[in-house]
């Protein structure tokens, strides 16, 4: 199942879209936000049957079959979580902890060639909930839900360093340029808020490796790209309407829109559309996110559970985007993602040193708020409804570089779903004994791609665009559905 629009027939130049809008760029800063549709979409005879487009791009668009979720929260712990220290305990590297790793196993080129000697886990590991699942020590709070994960230990990536590996996860290409993943569920679904854009990122203090490219709508129009946001009073720029006159900002929208619809006459042109559409959206943002942003109606006890009272400012940071999240789920956004917080002196997840260390600072910062928002989407009824994905972009190494680091591993790492649709208190996969490859069920970027249209209520199969001359998707021509973990 696919939606058609209209085909491109005439391409817009910039000179003449800055002719039309030279007025109103100033009163519409916002728009800079979502990009320009111009530069990225294609206009050639080849795709004139492309499906999808700009018009109709902030209305919610039937899915293909009835889906077990209505929205995405991606928790995108950027750097590599290392597996075997968080949900994939591993005994044998107790027992052989400072032993030479080439007599015991194959050990494949490293990204940074300093293998080191086998090292355990720094953190034990206990069994939580009715299910028995093990979660390490660095996760308390997230501990406490287990019976709502499907812990996934099998996921591989195709790419063992940083940039490549996050272009991968998020658009399933390693390559730059492709749309995100979601943008392609923003382009699949529309939003349910003509108010706030369907795809919404979080940024926390740290753009992952790859820069703003991860969250791009690539070849698919402008309108699908992600919105930035951060928690706090002044969560995007150009929020406030920089028009001291009553009423004068919408006059020169009126007559942007006025210009747009000359151009238009006679003809169809999604280009224009899609600007029309940001420009729209961006001043309609003007009244609803700061009403989004600010925290006054919560209660005491739901800002406890999310960790807004924490001692630590990181856990407080990332509290304040988990709770975010929540507000923009019940205010009907499709997909939203949260960058990692800003740790001074901390490279993200990436331990090449200071295992231990760096770790449990990246975990104090996010377990509480993690299982804060578990708990209040459960409570409030939209759990079942919201699909929570929280993963890494590879693993690391059960040896260690140097002395007390873990380099980066593709092989093998652990991510787990939690909400709509998934079986909780289940595990999927299998690594070997020192947690270095998968042994069995290994699960491919593209095939958590699938499972989470298919959580959506879309064939990853269908949801194509027409793009120099074939139709591309965000599965490329791979991906199965992890059936296994489906509730």
């Amino acid at each position: 199942m696919s939606h058609t629009h209209p085909p491109f027939y005439r391409p817009v130049s910039r000179r003449e879209m800055l002719q039309i809008c030279k007025c109103g760029f100033g009163s519409i800063a916002l728009s800079s936000l979502f990009g320009s549709y111009l530069s990225s979409c294609s206009t050639s005879e080849n795709d004139k049957n492309a499906v999808g487009g700009a018009i109709g791009a902030m209305q919610a668009i039937p899915p293909h079959f009835l889906p077990k979720a209505k929205h995405i929260i991606f928790l995108y712990m950027d750097g590599g979580v290392s597996q075997v220290d968080s949900f994939d305990p591993k005994p044998r590297l107790d027992k052989e902890n400072g032993e030479d790793p080439f007599r015991k196993f194959k050990v494949d080129n490293t990204q940074f060639g300093e293998v080191g000697k086998i090292l355990k886990s720094p953190w034990n590991f206990k069994q939580y909930g009715q299910s028995g699942i093990p979660v390490s020590d660095l996760f308390p709070h997230i501990a406490t839900c287990v019976d709502d994960l499907a812990v996934i230990r099998s996921m591989v990536s195709n790419f063992p360093e940083h940039t490549n590996a996050n272009y991968f996860l998020h658009t399933g290409s390693g390559l730059q340029g492709r749309p995100s993943m979601g943008a392609w569920i923003n382009y699949g679904l529309g939003s349910e808020n003509s108010n706030l854009p369907g795809y919404v990122v979080l940024d926390g203090g740290l753009i992952p490796p790859g820069g703003l490219d991860n969250f791009k709508n690539g070849f698919l129009p402008a309108t699908f790209q992600a919105s930035l946001l951060k928690a706090g009073v002044q969560p995007m720029a150009n929020i406030n309407s920089l028009d001291s006159i009553p009423g004068l900002q919408e006059e020169k929208l009126s007559f942007l829109k006025e210009g747009d619809q000359l151009l238009m006459a006679g003809q169809d042109s999604d280009d224009i559309e899609a600007a029309i559409n940001n420009y729209e959206l961006a001043y309609k943002m003007q009244s609803s996110v700061p009403e989004l942003t600010e925290f006054s109606s919560e209660s005491a006890a739901t800002k406890e559970l999310y960790g807004l009272n924490s001692p630590d400012i990181n856990t407080r940071n990332y509290g304040a985007q988990c709770l975010l999240a929540r507000r923009l789920v019940e205010r009907g956004v499709r997909f939203i993602e949260l960058t990692c917080p800003s740790i001074g002196g901390l490279d993200r997840w990436d331990q090449h040193s200071n295992l231990k260390m760096g770790h449990e600072l990246n975990a104090h910062a996010v377990d509480q708020p993690i299982a804060g928002l578990l708990k209040d989407l459960k409570v409030r009824g939209l759990l079942d409804e919201t699909l929570v994905v929280w993963t890494g972009e590879f693993g690391r190494t059960p040896f260690a570089q140097g002395n007390d680091g873990r380099d980066h591993n593709p092989s093998a790492f652990s991510m787990w779903m939690a909400g709509g649709g998934v079986k909780g208190g289940s595990i999927f996969g299998k690594t070997d004994e020192y947690g270095y490859r998968v042994v069995e069920n290994p699960v491919t970027i593209h095939d958590l791609h699938a499972t989470m249209l298919h959580l959506l209520g879309m064939d990853h199969k269908q949801l194509s665009f027409g793009f120099g001359g074939r139709d591309f998707r965000l599965t490329d021509v791979h991906g199965n559905i992890i059936t296994d973990i489906l509730a």
